[in-house]
């Protein structure tokens, strides 16, 4: 029987995809056996009438070893 584990991280990126991508990528530096990425929430980050960078709350889930 293999055992998940969840936790929650917040990323920006300069797109909702390169956003997702940062959530993993820092998530892996010290998490391993990710095995994929939720995104709960999804801002865009405004300055002057422009979107400048996009925020992710994303849950990453992984697999515990034994």
């Amino acid at each position: 029987m293999s055992l998940a584990k969840v936790i929650e991280v917040i990323a920006e990126g300069e797109t909702i995809e390169k956003a997702m991508e940062n959530a993993a990528s820092q998530a892996s530096k010290t998490v391993k056996n990710i095995k994929s990425i939720n995104c709960e929430n999804i801002q865009a980050l405004v300055e002057n009438n422009y979107v400048k960078k996009y925020r992710v709350n994303a849950k990453v889930t992984f697999v515990l070893e034994n």
